[in-house]
């Protein structure tokens, strides 16, 4: 349903909505890394923020633009996250709002601010006041995709999407762009995250959609089970559409809600598979599983062991490891009813190893999209978790992070 075409229209497919990138010297590879997004009318605002307990100043100074009800503006650092700064960082996320709000001439409560990049590190305020009125002049229908190369750290690509449906004879649009990479684990990831549309829709609805289906899309990514303190999924929605305000859950709302959730399941794979230096795409299905939580508990398992991601990087297919796995997960499984598919092909079942053709199980392991199936025989409640292995450049990549 996502547009090739108009991919990289990104946020400003949406009628109304401007963007820009701009190099403002805060990134040491001197690349684009602020980043901005507008739009003139007035949108109603929804966010989802990290849940780490150490969170980042810019996260803060949005929950209470969020809290609002209505803003106009994000704009997006990288190269910094702003965390862990104390008072001068607060005040620095909150200069950054009221610096673009004074430029965009709208109250600093009507921007979204969002900082990603190193922990610990005060942002260069001279830099991004400049970079600031610098995005201001960039701003246009254009500018989607350098806003989204403006957001990513360790990114090999900025992720976008974008589609169009139509709602009360009106067509609305949808776009986004978003980054992640590292760091990445619910709830939510070292990721951000911008929505925007031109539909007409109450706050309370947008908000509760949105709470709802990150749920089980963003929060089903994990790349290294750490959980970061910079991440935040934003949707500005301005109304340009003109469509009859969508104020229940009726089927207006339930084409609006399975677009959003569309758009979002489309980005958080995207997320997991440029994890940092993989080499292979995990979707891990947990089927018959009494509940949700269940299900998810046992898909994490899989998905942040080390040991599991290491052995997919070598296309060695044990098995062994997997189901090691969803036994120490917590969840109470029978091993005597858990099936274990890689690519299709059964590998574990009956309690013990099954028979299989190893050239074509060689051949699911040689791919860079494997589809790891859980089936626990113990209720009707499925889950998927996307995530990827561990390759050599993963640790690189951290290793050399800060330096």
């Amino acid at each position: 349903m996502f547009s090739e075409k108009h991919k990289n229209a990104g946020v400003t497919y949406a009628k109304g909505f401007k963007a820009a990138g701009v190099r403002a010297g805060i990134k040491k590879s001197g690349n684009l890394d602020l980043a901005m997004i507008y739009t003139e009318r007035e949108a109603t605002v929804a966010g989802v923020f990290t849940q780490n307990l150490v969170a980042a100043a810019p996260v803060q100074v949005s929950k209470n633009v969020v809290a609002t009800g209505s803003a106009h503006a994000i704009v997006a650092n990288a190269g910094c996250a702003n965390a862990c700064t104390g008072t001068q960082g607060q005040r620095d996320a909150e200069k950054m709002a009221s610096l673009a709000a004074a430029e965009l001439n709208c109250k600093s409560d009507d921007v979204i601010v969002a900082s990603t990049g190193v922990i610990g590190v005060n942002l260069p305020m001279d830099k991004v006041e400049s970079g600031i009125k610098n995005l201001v002049k960039e701003l246009s229908t254009e500018g989607s995709v350098n806003a989204g190369k403006a957001i990513i750290t360790t990114d090999t690509y900025s992720k976008a999407c974008a589609t169009e449906i139509e709602i009360g004879g009106k067509e609305v649009r949808f776009g986004a762009i978003a980054k992640g990479s590292g760091m990445i684990h619910p709830n939510m990831a070292t990721m951000l995250c911008f929505i925007t549309t031109d539909l007409n829709i109450d706050k309370n609805l947008l908000q509760g959609a949105l709470s709802e289906i990150v749920q089980v899309t963003f929060n089903m990514v994990t790349v290294d089970n750490d959980t970061s303190t910079n991440d935040m999924v934003i949707i500005l929605a301005n109304g340009a559409a003109e469509n009859p305000k969508i104020t229940e859950k009726n089927s207006d709302y339930d084409k609006f809600y399975s677009t959003l959730k569309e758009m979002c399941t489309e980005l958080a794979k995207k997320i997991a598979s440029d994890g940092e230096g993989a080499s292979k795409f995990l979707t891990i299905n947990v089927h018959g599983a009494k509940t949700f939580a269940d299900a998810k508990t046992v898909g994490m398992a899989v998905a942040n062991s080390p040991l599991v991601k290491t052995a997919f990087f070598g296309q060695d297919p044990n098995w062994g490891r997997t189901i090691c796995a969803v036994g120490y997960s917590g969840v109470k499984i029978v091993p005597e009813k858990t099936v274990i598919k890689f690519g299709g092909i059964s590998v574990f079942a009956n309690g013990v190893g099954a028979n299989f053709d190893k050239d074509a199980l060689d051949k699911v392991m040689a791919q860079r999209d494997i589809v790891i199936d859980i089936e626990l025989g113990l209720g009707e409640v499925s889950a998927t978790v996307w995530s990827c292995d561990f390759s050599y450049e993963y640790v690189k990549i951290n290793g050399e992070y800060h330096t």
